[in-house]
C-alpha cells in the first residue's frame, strides 16, 4: 500500500501519454496499486516535478525510494508511487548494447547521482504534450529526447537476429523454437542454445515478453478482453490474464481501465 501520509499531486487533464515505438516505449500515466512485475527491457521510473519519491522493492527485498529507479531486465521488481503520475521508459534488452548504456542504467534500484538525466525525462515529457494532438512523435528521436544521444545498438549472430527481427515484427504470431530453428536451418537444440547465449533468455520467455508488451497497442481499443487475448495471441482468456499480471503486476481489467484517458502515439497513429 503507498504511504497515505505523503500528499499527492492531482493528474491534470491531458498529462496522460504513451509513445510506443518498436523497441522503445515512454509512459506517463497511472501505476495504479501494481504488484511485482518483471520486465524483458531496462525500465526507468523517474517522478515527475514536485511529487514524493517512488518506493521500490527488488525481489522480495527491503523498500528504497527515489526520484530515479533503474531495473535491468528480467528482474522481478515493485513500485509504488505517491502521485498519481509515474514517468516510465522501458528500452528493450534485444535493441541496445546494455554495456555501452550510459552509467546510471547499469545500477538497480534507485540512482541519487544522475540528476541531469530525471531532469531530461521530465523535459521530455513537457515536449511531447505540447506536441500530443498535433503532430506525429515520429518527428522526434526517442534517445535524443531522452538520453540526449543515441544508444548504441546490441549485436547479434545473424540467425539470432533473423529470428528476433521476425518476433518484434509479429509478436502475436505463431513462431515457435521449431519453427524458427528451422528457419535458420540450425537444430532445435542448438538454436535453443544459441538463442539463450545470444539475448540472455530462454526462447520461450523472450517470446512471451514480446507477446505481453504487444498488448500496450491495444489499450485504448473497445473490443472485449477475449478478442484481444487472441488478438495478441493468447490462446485463451485465463492465459491471457496469468501471463499480463505476471509481466506487469495488475490485471487486463485494471490497465484498460487506467488506459481510458490515455494519449497512444503508436507508430504515427494517435488515438486521443
Amino acid at each position: 500500500m503507498q504511504d497515505s501520509t505523503r500528499s499527492a499531486r492531482p493528474v491534470k487533464r491531458g498529462e496522460r501519454l504513451m509513445w510506443i515505438t518498436t523497441q522503445r516505449v515512454f509512459y506517463a500515466g497511472l501505476l495504479g496499486a501494481a504488484g511485482e512485475r518483471t520486465f524483458g527491457g531496462h525500465a526507468v521510473y523517474v517522478t515527475p516535478a514536485g511529487a514524493p519519491p517512488n518506493r521500490i522493492c527488488i525481489g522480495g527485498g527491503a523498500w528504497q525510494e527515489g526520484e530515479l529507479l533503474v531495473v535491468p531486465p528480467q528482474v522481478p521488481h515493485q513500485v509504488q508511487s505517491a502521485s498519481p503520475l509515474i514517468l516510465n521508459l522501458l528500452i528493450e534488452a534485444d535493441s541496445v548494447d546494455a554495456g555501452a548504456l550510459p552509467s546510471f542504467m547499469h545500477h538497480c534500484g534507485p540512482v541519487d547521482d544522475a540528476p541531469a538525466f530525471v531532469q531530461r525525462v521530465r523535459d521530455g515529457h513537457a515536449r511531447l504534450l505540447a506536441a500530443s494532438g498535433r503532430e506525429c512523435f515520429n518527428s522526434f528521436d526517442f534517445d535524443t529526447l531522452f538520453f540526449g544521444a543515441v544508444l548504441k545498438p546490441r549485436a547479434f549472430d545473424a540467425r539470432i537476429r533473423e529470428v528476433v527481427d521476425r518476433i518484434n515484427a509479429d509478436p502475436a504470431g505463431p513462431a515457435s523454437a521449431e519453427s524458427c530453428a528451422a528457419l535458420v536451418h540450425l537444430s532445435f537444440s542448438r538454436f535453443l542454445h544459441l538463442f539463450k547465449q545470444e539475448t540472455g533468455v530462454p526462447f520461450r520467455a523472450f517470446r512471451a515478453w514480446k507477446r505481453a508488451r504487444s498488448l500496450l497497442r491495444h489499450v485504448r481499443e473497445s473490443s472485449t478482453l477475449t478478442d484481444i487475448a487472441l488478438d495478441t495471441g493468447y490462446p485463451d482468456s485465463t492465459h491471457f490474464s496469468h501471463s499480463i499480471r505476471q509481466v506487469y503486476g495488475l490485471r487486463p481489467s485494471d490497465i484498460f481501465a487506467g488506459s481510458r484517458r490515455l494519449a497512444l502515439h503508436d507508430a504515427g497513429r494517435v488515438v486521443l
